[in-house]
């Protein structure tokens, strides 16, 4: 069994499709983060875990949706149906082969746009800007900061990470590129999310989630 961590703030319209698509062998987390719209109720009408997270923050919501997995393998995947659960095997087989010698590894979902406005163009300014500087300071030759990923459970908590904002993800990369683990990335069909977007779809919030990952940049990097 693996686990798949599912961030939500108010995403009732997706979950319904999310949930439909994930594989056999997938157990689905879904980390309620104070959400309004019933959310919780609906993930839990399709058979998905439900995970409480009060503290607001997605990289609150991931981390407490790791504490409570208990698989050996987690998953990590936007709930707003803009990324699709039958993609997650590939991005396991591919963490197994990186980690048949041994080493801890790590998996992106490389975004590939699947549908008109997928992608606004400052989304993919501002994660093409972050992407060679964390290339540049880790040695990484990563693409896309990708929301879609795998990992090994006990790994990811020994990386200690600390960021409860939209660093998170950038966090890992860092911390785990630094610890020496091997990372890879695999192209995944990124379409248009379901209902309102609160990162990429808006300007604003793609600058508030690039001003937490600069911050982190500077406070992590090596």
């Amino acid at each position: 069994m693996i686990d798949v961590i599912l961030p939500c703030l108010n995403e009732a319209e997706a979950l319904p499709w999310v949930l439909s698509r994930m594989p056999a062998g997938f157990r689905p987390l879904v980390v309620d983060n104070a959400s309004t719209d019933g959310s919780a109720r609906v993930a839990a009408d399709h058979g998905a875990d439900v995970v409480p997270a009060a503290a607001r923050g997605f990289g609150a919501a991931c981390h407490a949706g790791l504490l409570a997995a208990t698989a050996e393998v987690v998953c990590v995947m936007d709930a707003d149906a803009s990324l699709d659960p039958a993609e997650l095997p590939r991005l396991v087989a591919e963490l197994d082969r990186l980690a048949a010698g041994g080493a801890p590894a790590l998996v992106l979902g490389r975004r590939r746009p699947a549908g008109r406005g997928a992608w606004p163009p400052h989304a993919r300014l501002g994660n093409a800007v972050l992407a060679r500087s964390l290339n540049r300071r880790a040695g990484t030759r990563l693409h896309d900061l990708g929301p879609m990923r795998a990992a090994p459970r006990a790994g990811l908590l020994a990386l200690e990470l600390a960021d409860r904002r939209f660093g998170y993800p950038l966090e890992m990369v860092l911390r785990a590129a630094r610890a020496g683990w091997r990372i890879g990335e695999l192209d995944v069909a990124y379409l248009p999310r379901t209902g309102e977007s609160k990162v990429t779809g808006t300007l604003g919030g793609t600058v508030r989630a690039v001003r937490d990952m600069r911050r982190v940049l500077a406070e992590v990097a090596p």
